[in-house]
């Protein structure tokens, strides 16, 4: 892949570097082609149990490919401006869709740029780090169409609240990651350059515990930010719970705390 590569820093975590740093990592239909591939492909992997996601040179992602460069989307050939153009947004919303559904929890790294599609990149991750070079910004409606818009609209009010998410949406401002840590929309603020590592040592926490526990912890936490009801969400983990069980690692857990050793996790 072109503009995106994959990385294996530390057994258990996978990296996806988006790598178009001349243009600060925007997104062209085929880096988000290839972010796509790099998404699937770890989504895949058994031994995977969490993948950090940044940008190469000075920024995470600096939003829509505004160059003017011919490189059209998948399907969009002998379609009108209508069929091209909904094609091309739905071919970035499959990116979202690939970060956010993947099965591994994602840490989204950033530094540099973070606005329009870069800040709903980022918000699609379950976890987001930055240092004090970040630059964040819902700034769809800068460009004349509405900030709600690849799943901003459905990510950042239940990130720091619909208010706070009014105003960043409405006023299209930048935020510095100092207000983005103020707001909640991240868990590590770190020195500059740190960011990288920060996410690295949170992917090596998760990547501690078993395929099981990882994988149904992010199934559950999002199906309880969508839940309608307690009761409904209740049923969902105690279905989880009892499935689990029948891993044995929950004996296994038993056994190694009192053996004072670390748990040797039985796979799927």
């Amino acid at each position: 892949m072109k503009y995106a590569e994959i990385e294996r820093p530390a057994d258990g975590i996978a990296l996806i570097r988006l790598n178009r740093p001349e243009r600060l990592n925007a997104l062209s239909p085929s880096l988000v082609s290839d972010a796509i591939t790099a998404f699937r492909a770890v989504n895949r992997e058994r031994g995977v149990r969490a993948v950090v996601l940044t940008g190469a040179g000075r920024a995470f992602c600096s939003g829509a490919d505004l160059s003017g460069e011919s490189d059209p989307a998948p399907d969009v050939e002998g379609r009108g401006q209508l069929g091209l153009v909904y094609r091309t947004q739905e071919h970035l919303v499959d990116l979202i869709l690939a970060v956010h559904e993947c099965e591994k929890p994602v840490i989204a790294a950033v530094h540099g740029a973070a606005v329009g599609g870069g800040l709903a990149l980022a918000l699609a991750a379950d976890l987001r780090v930055a240092d004090p070079t970040a630059k964040f910004g819902s700034v769809f409606i800068k460009v004349g169409l509405s900030s709600a818009d690849v799943g901003t609209s459905y990510f950042l009010p239940r990130l720091v609240g619909p208010t706070r998410a009014a105003e960043l949406m409405l006023t299209g401002r930048h935020f510095s990651a100092d207000e983005a840590d103020r707001f909640g929309l991240l868990n590590r603020l770190t020195p500059e350059g740190g960011h990288v590592d920060a996410a690295l040592e949170l992917a090596a926490a998760i990547a501690e515990n078993s395929e099981y526990g990882v994988w149904m912890t992010k199934k559950g936490l999002w199906s309880g930010v969508d839940a309608t009801s307690l009761r409904q969400q209740l049923e969902l983990e105690n279905r989880t719970q009892v499935l689990g069980t029948f891993t044995g690692n929950m004996t296994e857990a038993a056994a190694a705390f009192r053996e004072r050793r670390a748990p040797v996790w039985k796979g799927m």
